[in-house]
């Protein structure tokens, strides 16, 4: 089963704290994690947040200005943002393909503007605001359950077969065949619903087995291996676990 990483955090930093936490299992196939970055003290330099792409779509929750909330994605490269010396985010990270982007348009990257949307975002953001990570949970679980009920998130049924099945994919046509529809479907289905190409996707889920330390597809070699890792990051595996911690 699909399970991204979606930040590498910078080992050297120590007073930054990550958390996460599983969605109650009636939105197990919508909700990957509930989500918490924040400093513990303030950093005596601008944090670099080392975001990495995993084709899920995110609410993003500022808890230091509640205005400042939204919907956001990634592209097909790691990405880096300064998140400066004082933070305090709260996620939910989606599963691939589940966010309808005709019901709330999604940005690239970090949140940093006010939200000015029709979804109760700041007023959830206000609810979040004070209380401790566990707390938060309910208040992030009812909103998911308004998106579900008016349909801004569904499951996704050509996504969800491919996740399940993303141990034994090896190529394009594997997903096809898995997830039940041609390979036209598939392009179009993707597309719409994650933003990639399917050879996109691919080397998407490619990059998050390698992360957890299941890269059971055939790279040519070695080197190709390394390579198409350094292109997604910017790092080599060996430089990338010796910086950050996954």
């Amino acid at each position: 089963m699909y399970d991204p990483k979606g930040n590498g955090k910078d080992r050297a930093v120590q007073s930054v704290h990550f958390a996460e936490a599983a969605p109650p299992f009636h939105l197990r196939g919508i909700v990957h994690r509930f989500l918490e970055l924040k400093t513990l003290s303030a950093l005596p330099e601008d944090y670099r947040f080392h975001a990495l792409p995993d084709a899920c779509a995110y609410l993003v929750f500022d808890q230091l200005d509640y205005r400042i909330t939204g919907a956001s994605t990634l592209r097909g490269t790691s990405e880096e943002f300064s998140l400066g010396k004082t933070f305090h985010f709260v996620n939910i990270r989606f599963l691939p393909g589940v966010w309808q982007s005709g019901g709330e348009p999604m940005s690239y990257g970090m949140v940093d503007k006010p939200y000015t949307g029709d979804l109760p975002l700041v007023e959830t953001n206000t609810d979040l605001s004070k209380r401790t990570f566990t707390d938060q949970q309910p208040i992030l679980t009812r909103l998911v359950d308004f998106l579900v009920d008016n349909k801004i998130v569904v499951v996704n049924p050509v996504t969800e077969k491919i996740l399940q099945n993303v141990d034994t994919i090896a190529s394009v046509a594997d997903m096809a065949l898995v997830s039940g529809v041609s390979a036209r479907q598939l392009q179009r289905t993707l597309k719409r619903t994650t933003g990639f190409a399917p050879h996109d996707f691919l080397k998407v889920l490619r990059l998050q087995q390698a992360l957890n330390g299941r890269d059971r597809w055939s790279y040519a070699d070695q080197s190709h291996f390394i390579h198409s890792f350094r292109k997604a990051t910017g790092y080599t595996p060996g430089r990338y676990s010796r910086k950050f911690d996954v």
